[in-house]
């Protein structure tokens, strides 16, 4: 660990990940679900994506800390003689459940064309890239969405109903990072605000509303108040539809109902999630070939224009810390966790 001149202090790789283990182990999270959480995290901070992160220990530890959750708990993974395999997460972190199914998902969409993994009853606060990413690695696409809590006015509306509600896609490429977009349908994400107001800087224009349901870009306002979906009344459509897939779909909660089913606000949303994989052999009759070299003249031409592909430079910034061998993290962010450790947590 290393303090630079400009307020950031130097982690290597191995302390990333030793930083959230030793943090979550603090917090009392069981082995197991330390091991799959710290994997995400680093995941995240390893591509610079910092709303993400070592960021995400305070939730972690607020979710802990307020006692609802099961930081124990053994994930249940049902899987019958269908495409549809149910991991009953059994009021623990999603992560280790997500893990745990993962095998199968992969498994079951390779004999079947397609097949859903649908995770009950779990705390959830991470980005989805990596997940549908694991099934790109395998030579599967990949769809994910998960509600959240109801912090999103719809188009129209002055009041928060909707959740931040992500959606994230991945299409393999042979010999090159897959192809993957992972956004909210929210205008910014809720890590996102937190950090601008972390900073003390103001939103952009456009992405909130308080109380009252006026626009502003005072942080702590969009905090009380509510953020807009982004595309007006499209992405308040596509919100509706995430909340529709990984919900009443799935036999799961809604955002309205996660908030008041989670816990003190600063806590992990509790609700659902959803996980499609779809094999392109199967889809493509056996003319992958073919239909690959389609789409990379699509990304090719993308390119061409001078555009980048969603992930971009998520990519660069990979490749970049796995080069040297280190990141950077705001050096006020590394003192906060380190003080988290001298407080005890336990339920209250």
């Amino acid at each position: 660990m290393t303090q630079t001149e400009d307020a950031t202090t130097q982690l290597t790789l191995d302390e990333v990940r030793a930083l959230a283990e030793r943090v979550l182990t603090h917090c009392g999270y069981a082995s197991a679900h330390v091991a799959a959480i710290s994997e995400m995290l680093y995941r995240c901070q390893l591509d610079d994506c910092q709303s993400h992160g070592l960021f995400r220990l305070f939730m972690c530890a607020n979710t802990m800390k307020d006692g609802k959750i099961d930081a124990a708990a053994s994930p249940q993974i049902h899987s019958e003689d269908t495409a549809i395999i149910r991991a009953d997460a059994r009021e623990g972190m999603s992560l280790l459940a997500v893990q745990e199914a993962m095998p199968t998902l992969i498994e079951k969409a390779r004999r079947y064309g397609m097949a859903a993994l649908a995770v009950n009853n779990c705390f959830h606060f991470s980005a989805l890239w990596p997940e549908v990413e694991a099934l790109s690695t395998a030579g599967l696409a990949g769809l994910s969405m998960v509600p959240s809590h109801s912090w999103v006015a719809p188009a129209g509306g002055t009041k928060g109903t909707l959740g931040t509600n992500p959606i994230a896609f991945s299409w393999p490429r042979k010999g090159q990072d897959p192809f993957t977009f992972d956004f909210a349908t929210s205008g910014f994400a809720r890590g996102e605000i937190e950090l601008y107001k972390r900073a003390g800087k103001p939103l952009p224009e456009g992405v909130a509303i308080d109380e009252r349901g006026q626009p502003t870009c005072d942080p702590d306002a969009a905090l009380n108040g509510a953020m807009l979906t982004f595309g007006g009344h499209k992405g308040s459509a596509l919100s509706i539809m995430i909340e529709l897939m990984a919900g009443p779909l799935i036999d799961d909660l809604i955002s309205l109902e996660s908030e008041a089913a989670a816990g003190r606000p600063g806590c992990a949303p509790y609700h659902g999630q959803i996980i499609l994989a779809f094999d392109p052999e199967k889809f493509s009759g056996g003319r992958v070939a073919q239909n690959d070299a389609r789409a990379e003249r699509l990304f090719a031409d993308i390119i061409a224009q001078g555009a980048r592909l969603p992930s971009q430079r998520r990519y660069a910034a990979r490749a970049r810390n796995l080069e040297r061998g280190y990141l950077e993290i705001p050096s006020a962010l590394y003192r906060d966790l380190e003080a988290l450790m001298e407080s005890p947590i336990g339920s209250s």
